[in-house]
């Protein structure tokens, strides 16, 4: 695979240049288009192995984490190269654990955000206008999908609870950030990955997000050991800390829900340090330090 495509930042431009390469490349690596945004941009999943039990891990829920793209697909060409060559990685021979477990990855969850973070108001197409107003006409800081909802307040956990307090800190309406909609799975984003973890099977579920080298695993109720076994793992690996989120980042997350609609384990990964975005230029270190805990999370 060419070195370069991991040097720009990862739009849809970029990602199907990726893809399409992992494609030629891989006859076993599949894709499908599982949903569509807001601004019918496809939302895209590759998978690899088994189909009847899977682990699924999702990036770029927000649109300046557009990072966690491109660590997901530097991962998949790592796996695609283990598999068809039958070598280990990180001290494991992966191939056979698919065969049992597979991989579904959704690269991009929030394709809008992202490329109206990279593009500006104008990828937003009808809700141009509705972007430039909650922003002020800077997208720089745009996490949110083109309709101005946070993807990752959107889902039904705790969605009452943390719309009060979106109310409370004054978020009512469209946002660059932390606006959770109307009412839960209110947008085609959250309903695309809620309705593929519904109708298959999926052992356990990790979202990357950036930043703060954290790993984030219970919700509510939920604190089971099995999930902190695997949460301790992936953090000794990592070097990353086990914590909890604070304040307006507590309910609507895709992990919460996963957890409280499953009663199986999901977690959320921080990825690297810093001010988001993070740069491209980070993207080997922050990949190097977690590449061992992303194998683990397949085997776990």
């Amino acid at each position: 695979m060419n070195n370069y495509l991991f040097e720009s930042p990862f739009d849809r431009k970029t990602r199907e240049s990726i893809i399409g390469g992992l494609m030629l490349e891989n006859g076993f690596l599949s894709r499908e288009t599982i949903g569509e945004s807001r601004c019918s941009r496809p939302i895209d999943m590759l998978c690899i192995g088994s189909r009847d039990k899977q682990v699924l891990i999702a990036g770029a829920f927000h649109g300046m984490e557009w990072l966690t793209t491109g660590i997901l697909l530097r991962f998949t060409h790592d796996i695609c190269t283990a598999v068809k060559s039958g070598s280990v990685i990180c001290g494991i021979r992966i191939g056979t654990f698919l065969n049992m477990r597979g991989l579904a990855l959704i690269p991009c969850v929030n394709p809008d955000g992202v490329e109206i973070q990279l593009h500006g108001a104008e990828a937003a197409g009808e809700y141009k206008e509705l972007v430039e107003k909650a922003c002020l006409g800077d997208t720089s800081a745009w996490q949110a999908n083109a309709a101005g909802v946070d993807i990752n307040h959107n889902f039904s956990a705790e969605w009452e609870k943390l719309h009060e307090a979106e109310i409370r800190n004054g978020i009512t309406g469209p946002s660059a950030t932390r606006y959770g909609g109307s009412f839960p799975e209110s947008e085609p984003e959250s309903r695309t990955i809620a309705s593929y973890c519904r109708a298959g099977n999926i052992s356990h579920a990790i979202a990357m997000h950036s930043q703060g080298e954290e790993i984030y695993w219970s919700f509510g109720d939920y604190h089971d050991d099995e999930a902190y076994k695997m949460a301790q793992a992936m953090a000794s690996v990592s070097g990353y800390k086990i914590s909890e989120p604070q304040g307006l980042a507590v309910g609507g997350g895709f992990k919460d829900w996963f957890v409280q609609k499953f009663r199986r384990p999901s977690f959320t990964v921080e990825i690297g340090k810093g001010i988001n975005p993070l740069p491209v230029s980070e993207l080997e270190s922050i990949y190097n330090k977690i590449k061992e805990m992303l194998v683990l999370s397949l085997v776990l």
